[in-house]
């Protein structure tokens, strides 16, 4: 597979997460944790140039998700430390937080 079909990859899935996980009134959060290593597997898949560029966004995505799944999982849950082991930085306020930061 070449890096644009990674970056897609790895890209879709995780925007499909931050969507699965938005808050709602039930989540089934049985797939999750194949899901995240999947997702982490990925990102540490991509080459080092390329997790640099998009980095501030797959940070955005990912805290989006992180916000929504910390007031079901909390803070000390296995997919939210994988979560947080690729995301970078500050992360968004809440699940609703779209301001794109550099």
């Amino acid at each position: 597979m070449g890096v644009y079909q990674e970056i897609y990859e790895f890209s879709a899935k995780a925007g499909a997460l931050e969507g699965y996980v938005y808050p709602k009134e039930k989540t089934d959060l049985n797939y999750l944790p194949q899901w995240v290593d999947h997702l982490v597997n990925q990102y540490r898949g991509l080459p080092a140039e390329v997790r640099e560029e998009i980095q501030d966004l797959c940070s955005g995505t990912l805290g989006r998700a992180i916000r929504s799944l910390l007031p079901l999982l909390g803070e000390d849950d296995e997919v939210i430390k994988k979560l947080k082991s690729i995301a970078s930085g500050e992360l968004p306020l809440s699940p609703n937080d779209f301001t794109y930061r550099r």
